[in-house]
C-alpha cells in the first residue's frame, strides 16, 4: 500500500511564525523602554521638585522697617487692606515654573529672579498676573501644574510676603492635571498663610475674581484693586495653537460695576457725615479710585498701539505714551479675539485709571488710552519662549506706588540692575533691543 506523504510546508509558511515572534520581541522592547523612560523621568521630576522646594525654602524673609498693612477677608474674594500710609504693590507676571524634569534649571532661575525682586522692593503686597505654572510637557517634562504652583507658593511663604494672583492661560492647560478650582483649593488650603487667593463669587464666570480695597483710618476706600480671570482659549482652540484667546465675560463686567459702585457709595456716605474740612480733604475719593489686573490684555491695548504706531509713534488725541515698548512680533498684542464691554464700563464709571496685564512676554509698554493707563508688567519667563533664558531686556517687575490719598504711580524695573541682589548667582544674558522705534 502506498504511503501518502504530507505536503511540504511552503517557504512563506515556515517564516510567518518567525515574523510574528520578532514583532512581539520588538514590541516588548519598546514597552520596556517606555516604562523605563517614564520611571526614570518620574524619578528625576520627583527629585527635581524636592530640590526646587528645598531651594524655595532657603530664601530669607524680607526685612521691613515699617508696620505692614492688615488684611481682612470680609466676603468671598473681597479683602480690606488697612493702611494709613503709602503702600507698595509689586506686579509679577508669567513666572512659568515648569515643575518637571526638563525645567529644573530654569525653574531655579525663575525663583531666584522672583526672590531678588521681592526682597529688594519690599512690597506690601504682590499681584501675579497669570502663568505661575507652565505644565507644557515637551518643555517642562510634566503635565502636573500643581508642581509649579507649589514651588511658587513655598517661595513666597519663605519670603513672608502677602500675595495673590489672576490665572493665566497656562496655569491650567486642557491636558494638565488640575483645574483652576483645584489649584485655588490648594492655594487657599491654609498651608500658605501669606497666599490670599480665593475662588471669588460663585455666580461670576472664572476663578479668582477678587477685589482688594485699601482702607484708611476714616474707613474710606482710597483705592480698589480688582482682579479678573481672563480665562484661556476659545472657539475650539483647546490647546492654544492658533492664539484664540478669551475676553472678560459680561457677568464679570457686571460684578466689576457692583464692586465699584459699592465702594463709591460707601465713600460718599461717609464723607457726607464729615465736617467741611474733611469733606474738602476727601473730595477726590467721592468716586473710588481703582486699578484692574488680568492676564490677557484687553482689545483696547491693541487699539491704542495701532493708533499710536499709525501716527508715527507719536501721541494722538486718544493715546499718550507713558513708557516701555512692544517686543512681540506677528500680531504684537495677543488680546482676546472677541469684544467685551469692560473698558467702556470703566469709562462710564470714571473710577478705574489703570489696567495691568501680562501674557505677552516681550511687551513692557504703557499707554494712556482715553484717560486710562494700559500697562504691561515685565515677565519672568525663562522657559516658554525659545531661547528667552538667554535674553534680559524683558525680565523684571512693575512697581505700583499707592499714596495714602489713593494716587497711583507705576513704573517697570529690569531685573539685571545692581540693586537686585541675588541669593544665588544671576545668569549672564544679552540685553537685546526690543523695538528700535521706541
Amino acid at each position: 500500500m502506498s504511503k501518502v506523504m504530507d505536503a511540504p510546508e511552503t517557504k512563506a509558511e515556515v517564516k510567518k511564525p518567525k515574523k510574528k515572534g520578532r514583532a512581539k520581541k520588538v514590541l516588548c522592547i519598546i514597552l520596556v523602554l517606555l516604562v523605563l523612560f517614564i520611571g526614570v523621568t518620574t524619578l528625576i521630576t520627583v527629585i527635581g521638585v524636592q530640590s526646587g522646594l528645598k531651594r524655595a525654602k532657603s530664601y530669607k524673609p524680607v526685612e521691613y522697617d515699617q508696620a505692614l498693612p492688615e488684611f481682612e477677608n470680609y466676603d468671598n474674594g473681597c479683602w480690606k487692606i488697612f493702611a494709613d500710609r503709602d503702600i507698595k504693590v509689586l506686579q509679577l507676571t508669567d513666572v512659568h515654573l515648569g515643575g518637571g524634569w526638563m525645567s529644573i534649571r530654569k525653574d531655579a532661575m525663575s525663583m531666584n529672579a522672583v526672590a531678588a525682586l521681592v526682597t529688594a522692593e519690599k512690597p506690601d503686597f504682590v499681584v501675579v498676573t497669570g502663568d505661575i505654572s507652565y505644565p507644557v510637557p515637551f518643555q517642562a517634562g510634566t503635565f502636573n501644574n500643581k508642581s509649579g504652583a507649589k514651588l511658587f507658593a513655598t517661595l513666597m511663604e519663605s519670603l513672608g510676603v502677602y500675595w495673590t494672583l489672576c490665572y493665566g492661560n497656562h496655569d491650567t492647560e486642557a491636558y494638565s492635571y488640575y483645574s483652576r478650582e483645584e489649584l485655588t483649593e490648594f492655594y487657599s488650603s491654609g498651608e500658605f498663610p501669606h497666599c490670599l487667593v480665593q475662588s471669588g463669587p460663585s455666580d461670576v464666570d472664572g476663578e479668582g475674581n477678587q477685589v482688594f480695597n485699601v482702607i484708611n483710618s476714616d474707613n474710606l476706600v482710597t483705592r480698589s484693586l480688582v482682579l479678573f480671570d481672563s480665562h484661556s482659549y476659545v472657539d475650539g482652540d483647546y490647546f492654544g495653537i492658533f492664539w484664540k484667546y478669551d475676553n472678560i465675560h459680561e457677568n464679570q463686567v457686571e460684578w466689576y460695576r457692583s464692586v465699584i459702585e459699592e465702594a463709591t457709595e460707601n465713600n460718599r456716605s461717609l464723607i457726607a457725615d464729615m465736617d467741611a474740612e474733611k469733606q474738602a480733604q476727601y473730595e477726590g475719593l467721592k468716586t473710588v479710585k481703582s486699578t484692574a489686573f488680568m492676564h490677557i490684555p484687553l482689545t483696547e491695548f491693541r487699539d491704542a498701539w495701532n493708533e499710536f504706531t499709525e501716527n508715527g509713534y507719536k501721541d494722538t488725541e486718544n493715546v499718550k505714551y507713558n513708557y516701555g515698548t512692544i517686543g512681540e512680533s506677528g500680531k504684537f498684542i495677543y488680546c482676546g479675539i472677541h469684544e467685551d464691554s469692560l473698558f467702556e464700563t470703566m469709562e462710564e464709571l470714571g473710577s478705574t485709571d489703570s489696567v495691568f496685564c501680562g501674557h505677552d512676554h516681550l511687551n513692557n509698554l504703557s499707554l494712556n488710552y482715553k484717560g486710562i493707563n494700559l500697562s504691561y508688567g515685565m515677565s519672568i519667563d525663562y522657559l516658554a519662549y525659545s531661547g528667552i533664558y538667554k535674553l534680559g531686556a524683558q525680565r523684571g517687575c512693575c512697581v505700583l506706588d499707592i499714596a495714602k490719598d489713593g494716587t497711583l504711580n507705576a513704573h517697570n524695573e529690569n531685573y539685571y540692575q545692581e540693586k537686585y541682589l541675588s541669593q544665588y548667582a544671576k545668569e549672564e544674558v544679552t540685553m537685546q533691543v526690543l523695538n528700535e522705534n521706541l
